[in-house]
């Protein structure tokens, strides 16, 4: 399959790259910065890419099966400190980014969009979700090393999945878990829709390795076209 990745160089992104080169795919990686573009690779196509130029990416969606969104404003794996800052100061980015990639998706509808988002849309019980309780919400933040301030950024992304929920594109949202981080390989998860899937701990976890396991599997084996997913051990 011919695969599109925008944020790349992300903390996510790269992982994909590397999860989708290992299957035998062909990788266009997008960047704001190619200088950030080291990694070299037969399949292995880098490019600039503004997410809002919803041109842009019209023009890019006829090379490919499938374009997935990692963004995320700033760049994390860099300057973690400065995406959280752009996060809290700009919110609504993620409706910003889903409605121009929805733009873009109508010049070329059989494109798949899957978007790499938060958790903060999940359920804690059936019909509350997370992003709008903050007596839940500030504690797991301050947990992962997040500020409370950070709340508006976890609604901005709730946000956005609801963009996509309006559209009858080929979308999909992953919704890793609470916990996402550094950790081994295992290709091992559990899959749940609209609640987190919890540990033996009562932890909703997953290394960014196995979370780039889960998206290829989805590309590879669609089964939540124009759904939300999410995953955990």
């Amino acid at each position: 399959m011919f695969i599109g990745i925008i944020g790349a160089t992300g903390n996510i992104g790269r992982k994909v790259v590397t999860e989708a080169l290992s299957r035998g795919h062909h990788v266009t990686a997008f960047t704001r910065d190619l200088a950030r573009a080291t990694t070299t690779h037969p399949r292995l196509t880098w490019a600039e890419l503004d997410i809002f130029d919803s041109a842009a990416v019209a023009d890019r969606l006829p090379a490919l099966d499938v374009l997935v969104s990692g963004y995320q404003p700033g760049s994390a794996a860099v300057d973690f400190a400065d995406t959280v800052a752009e996060s809290i100061a700009d919110p609504a980015t993620h409706v910003t980014a889903g409605r121009s990639l929805l733009r873009a998706l109508h010049t070329h509808p059989r494109t798949r969009l899957i978007v790499i988002g938060g958790a903060g849309s999940l359920e804690f019980e059936p019909g509350r979700v997370l992003a709008d309780h903050d007596d839940r919400l500030h504690p797991l933040l301050e947990s992962i090393g997040l500020p409370k301030e950070y709340a508006a950024a976890v609604r901005g992304a709730r946000d956005g999945l609801d963009v996509l929920r309006t559209s009858n594109r080929l979308w999909t949202y992953l919704s890793p878990a609470e916990r996402i981080g550094p950790g081994e390989r295992t290709g091992r998860y559990r899959i749940g829709t609209d609640q987190p899937v919890l540990d033996a701990d009562g932890l909703s976890r997953i290394s960014y390795d196995d979370a780039a396991v889960a998206l290829l599997d989805e590309i590879e084996i669609p089964r939540f076209i124009q759904r939300r997913f999410t995953i955990g051990y």
